[in-house]
């Protein structure tokens, strides 16, 4: 980056490390850590969305629903984590191609599936073969975020629908007895109450998800751990520019300073909501908010 970087051999002290620190890679190691960041602005809404439509299906009164609803929480839940992303992933994937496959391969007479491994024509290959890099990566950041989001979204359905629960049924009852509907009654009454019954948990889910970005690693994306592993290996090669021994410790370092204060971040953020949201609560919090105020 620097003119002076056009020899690294006869760099010394911090001319080598400002020269190794503004190398083609580091800055994909730099960008890595917005990846991360993106990813959870993106999730987190859309985590929050199926949880919400799971909760709502769990507690519904029509029975195919409910069941619906509990057994999508109860499937996930129910799956470790890992195996989840390293199998949904995958079948994803192969859905998609297997769909495209229906719809624009000429020749169907052979199976997708043939002697254990799964084919299907040029055409179907999703990316397609000569699809641009940024195409590539953001198919493979869309399937990671849509795992992401229903892996996630299974617990924060668990949580609201213990949210909803939580909700004193006698506050329903009386809006029933004024007249009205069931739609009106959740949409009026549950829905804006049950958020601060349900911020303890969705706090600790988004924390939860913020330690579960490194997965991005087995899903193909370079993200942060990948390039941290990369950079810090030791590099000998007399071909390397900037030769160095075993820094992966320092490496691992920056994304444990990284991931401490976006926790701090959050952890500030998800107080303040929390006051917010207890004014006015039936609650611990809104109590102490209504003697503060007294006095």
């Amino acid at each position: 980056m620097f003119e002076f970087c056009t020899d690294p051999a006869s760099l010394t002290g911090l001319r080598w490390f400002g020269c190794y620190l503004t190398t083609a890679t580091h800055f994909s190691f730099y960008w890595s850590f917005g990846t991360v960041i993106l990813l959870l602005l993106v999730t987190a809404p859309c985590a929050l969305a199926f949880g919400f439509l799971g909760a709502s299906a769990a507690r519904s009164h029509v029975a195919p629903v409910s069941l619906l609803g509990r057994g999508y929480i109860a499937a996930v839940r129910g799956v470790p984590d890992i195996v989840f992303f390293l199998f949904f992933i995958i079948a994803l994937d192969q859905g998609i191609e297997w769909f495209k496959h229906l719809m624009v391969c000429e020749d169907l007479s052979q199976p997708v599936w043939n002697n254990g491994e799964f084919r299907v024509c040029a055409a179907a290959k999703v990316p397609a073969g000569d699809a641009a890099p940024w195409v590539v990566k953001a198919y493979a950041f869309g399937l990671a975020v849509f795992t992401f989001a229903i892996v996630f979204g299974a617990f924060a359905a668990n949580v609201l629908y213990g949210a909803m629960q939580a909700v004193p049924r006698a506050q329903l009852e009386t809006a029933e007895s004024y007249g009205m509907s069931h739609r009106q009654v959740f949409r009026r009454i549950l829905v804006p109450q049950m958020w601060i019954y349900a911020l303890p948990g969705l706090s600790n889910l988004w924390l939860i998800l913020i330690k579960a970005t490194p997965l991005l690693f087995l899903l193909g994306i370079k993200d942060a751990v990948y390039w941290a592993r990369e950079l810090g290996s030791a590099k000998t090669s007399g071909n390397n520019p900037f030769p160095h021994g075993d820094w992966r410790l320092f490496y691992f370092l920056a994304l444990l300073v990284f991931y401490l204060l976006a926790t701090r971040i959050s952890e500030i953020g998800l107080t303040r909501l929390t006051r917010r949201l207890s004014r006015g609560q039936a609650t611990r919090a809104g109590e102490e908010m209504r003697k503060g105020a007294a006095a």
